[in-house]
């Protein structure tokens, strides 16, 4: 009682200095407040971010260069790769200027971008990966008619579909912030903009906005993973009526990796989803937030690399032409 008393007169007392008005920034407590930590933070960091940034362009590449790669599913998988790269750049560079220059202060507005983007590109990665499941789904169910059915236009026109419900997401978690009337702190417990967090900090009553959040999360995140569910128990049900063994394991194959980084994100993201609400340590909460914002995307090129024959085969491919184009230049 003594606590929620003290919180009371805290709200009301930031009412009026702090309203939407006055707030002109936020402060991101980060990971850690150990100064001995900081140098370690940043070369961990550091390193994870070029390693995403470089796996995935490094597969954008190759599908791009490489003519039997330009399938729907690899055209899928590019704009996964390029999503993955914006979602971890939305988090990761802002963290280590912030050790760098001893400053973990964010303005209001920054904050509000930070967060659009963020929400943006996560959302991205989860219609992608419907997008890619109902691929598979035509592919393996429907194989007579793969080509019909996923023609450039459909792709092109699935990804843009993806991008704008991507975008309405983002804008309606900023429009939920916006509405937000004070603040009892400014300190996020967390090393970016998190929404949830956010609605913490709000002296207002945050009830109608919790359920704005858990409906649009039950509509951008429970339908596709219902898709993602249905595609695969309709691959499933196709590939048991194979009678070679052979081909039910080449079908299983195509479908791997895509099984693998639906787990790792949907995986993360709801240990990150319950530890937010379910345990009240900010510290367990920002472990979790690390796992699918920094290590997902990581992860995501050297399952594809590893499970992959097509992408192995297109990366021996490409660096076998940089070889030679070398030798030739150091020729001349």
């Amino acid at each position: 009682m003594a606590q929620q008393r003290e919180s009371a007169a805290q709200c009301r007392s930031y009412t009026e200095p702090q309203n939407l008005t006055a707030v002109s920034e936020f402060l991101l407590l980060g990971l850690s407040e150990d100064p001995e930590l900081q140098p370690v933070l940043t070369g961990l960091f550091l390193s994870m971010y070029l390693v995403t940034v470089l796996g995935n362009l490094l597969i954008i590449l190759a599908v791009s260069s490489d003519s039997r790669l330009h399938t729907p599913m690899y055209f899928f998988l590019s704009n996964l790769c390029l999503a993955d790269i914006g979602f971890t750049s939305t988090t990761v560079p802002k963290m280590i200027v912030d050790i760098q220059a001893h400053s973990r202060v964010i303005s209001y507005v920054g904050c509000l971008t930070q967060m659009s983007f963020f929400v943006l590109f996560a959302c991205m990665d989860d219609m992608l990966l419907s997008v890619m499941a109902y691929d598979r789904f035509v592919a393996i169910c429907h194989p007579l008619h793969y080509p019909v059915i996923m023609n450039p236009r459909l792709c092109g026109f699935l990804v843009l579909l993806s991008f704008f419900i991507s975008l309405l997401d983002s804008q309606l978690h900023n429009l939920i912030v916006l509405q937000l009337t004070c603040f009892k702190d400014v300190a996020v417990s967390n090393f970016f903009c998190d929404p949830s967090q956010l609605l913490h900090l709000s002296c207002s009553d945050t009830f109608i906005n919790e359920m704005v959040i858990y409906f649009m999360g039950a509509i951008f995140g429970c339908l596709p993973i219902s898709g993602i569910l249905f595609s695969y128990y309709k691959i499933v049900s196709s590939i048991l009526r194979v009678p070679s063994s052979g081909r039910k394991y080449k079908a299983f194959s195509t479908c791997g990796s895509h099984l693998a980084l639906v787990c790792l994100f949907y995986g993360t993201g709801l240990v990150g989803y319950l530890s937010s609400v379910v345990s009240p340590s900010p510290r367990k909460s920002m472990v979790a937030s690390v796992m699918y914002t920094v290590v997902t995307p990581m992860l995501n090129p050297f399952i594809y690399c590893l499970r992959n024959w097509d992408i192995q085969s297109a990366l021996c491919r490409l660096h076998s032409r940089i070889v030679k184009s070398h030798h030739l230049l150091c020729g001349k």
